[in-house]
């Protein structure tokens, strides 16, 4: 038990890491484009749009491959070579002498913060079922703390020196790596891996298996909804600023607000929503909570209006954990990785059109030259999305299938299979 505590403690710091230090560049990056394209604010406006574009793009491409490499040599050294690699890269960025080099490190992160989806299967590793979705809240709350203090600590690290973020960045993740290479063991043992295979590790070719059974597609769909509703967060500074002149004090603290809700939901109510009602009503009830809270911050007239909102959108994030725990039920054992990769290339699909839809009907909607003026329109497009997504919730079947679990392939023992794996597959 005590091994197990101390690999789950590593994954929701590890993730914690990874996200504070995105969140660390997250007010430094433009900035520093600016600088170097001389203050030409046109011209980084465009940059930046290429640097999340190619963020995106790697993500989708590496977060399969890592996936499968994960069911092939284990969830250990692929999380630790993410984290060195992503340490490495922020150093890389911190003496970046060009705008070129810049552009280089942010292709490695896309990759190296591909991990994630392996730390995802790790603990699907080492959680029994029934569990599961509480771990995953874990996780999400990971992600908000993450969210909710590295734009603002990135931020004053940026007002002393630009690259300072990036330097601290360098040594969280280098930090996470040492301690992960000395204290936590393997989670996946040898005959539970799976043979590497192009196929599967191919970012369309990920997304077959979640056609392999009809709920688990109907379960990815409700995920891409959401995912694609997520980026209505994209929208939220311009918005705020348009409706309500909001300056960078205000719209930080509300994203500070909304990482906190976040945080706290996904550690004190996940676990204890699927204890009461179960994983599918956990779903559903998340998702319509999701859609209410969109619409009020759609219609909000006031900024205490609008922060009242954020609770209310919180809650979606129950939904999150339940959908991720009842795809972990429709898959072998030896094929969380791969299910993990493929769910993170579908992410990074809607990371890419997202913003973009939701940036172009903010635009539309508050255009003079057009008579319907409704600076609301991407909550209320966030919002459908999500209410179909809570209709799409409520047909999913109770009832479990076993997943078909392949035999086991003879392996050389490429890594010690000491640590949790055999105590914990043997206590399940």
């Amino acid at each position: 038990m005590k091994k197990r505590d101390a690999a789950v403690i590593f994954i929701l710091v590890t993730v914690t890491l990874d996200v504070l230090a995105m969140g660390l560049i997250i007010p430094v990056l433009p900035k520093l484009i600016l600088d170097f394209l001389g203050g030409k604010m046109t011209s980084a406006a465009d940059w930046n749009g290429w640097f999340a574009l190619v963020f995106a793009l790697m993500q989708f491409v590496f977060s399969p491959v890592l996936g499968v490499l994960s069911d092939r040599f284990g969830r250990r050294p692929i999380i630790l070579l993410s984290n060195l690699g992503l340490g490495l890269d922020y150093m890389v960025m911190a003496v970046a002498p060009t705008i070129g080099w810049l552009f280089l490190g942010r292709i490695i992160s896309g990759i190296t913060t591909s991990s994630i989806p392996t730390a995802m299967a790790y603990i699907a590793d080492v959680t029994p079922k029934e569990k599961r979705a509480g771990a995953f809240g874990m996780i999400g709350m990971a992600f908000g703390i993450g969210f909710a203090f590295g734009p603002g600590v990135g931020g004053l690290l940026g007002g002393i020196n630009p690259r300072l973020a990036f330097w601290v960045s360098a040594g969280l993740s280098l930090a996470n790596w040492l301690y992960g290479f000395l204290f936590v063991p393997e989670s996946l043992a040898p005959e539970r891996r799976k043979q590497f295979s192009l196929r599967r590790a191919n970012p369309i070719g990920s997304l077959v298996l979640l056609r392999s059974h009809p709920q688990l597609w109907k379960l990815a769909t409700i995920q891409f909804l959401a995912y694609t509703a997520h980026n209505v967060f994209s929208v939220w500074v311009l918005y705020a600023i348009y409706r309500y002149a909001w300056g960078e004090t205000t719209t930080g603290l509300s994203l500070m607000v909304v990482g906190v809700c976040t945080g706290a939901i996904s550690a004190l109510l996940t676990g204890r929503m699927v204890k009461w009602v179960g994983e599918k009503a956990t779903l559903y009830i998340g998702q319509f909570c999701g859609a209410f809270g969109m619409f009020v911050a759609g219609i909000a007239r006031n900024s205490v209006q609008f922060f009242a909102s954020i609770p209310i959108i919180s809650l979606w994030n129950i939904s999150m954990p339940a959908t991720q725990s009842l795809m972990t039920h429709r898959v072998s054992e030896r094929e969380q990785g791969e299910l993990q990769g493929a769910l993170q290339s579908m992410r990074s699909i809607t990371f890419i059109i997202g913003p973009f839809l939701f940036l172009r009907v903010f635009s539309w909607f508050i255009d003079p030259k057009n008579r319907v003026h409704l600076p609301g329109a991407p909550y209320y497009l966030a919002a459908a999305l999500l209410l179909t997504a809570a209709l799409l919730s409520t047909r999913i079947e109770k009832r479990e299938p076993e997943p078909l679990l392949e035999p086991a392939e003879p392996l050389p023992p490429i890594l010690s299979p000491e640590g949790i794996a055999a105590t914990e597959t043997s206590s399940r």
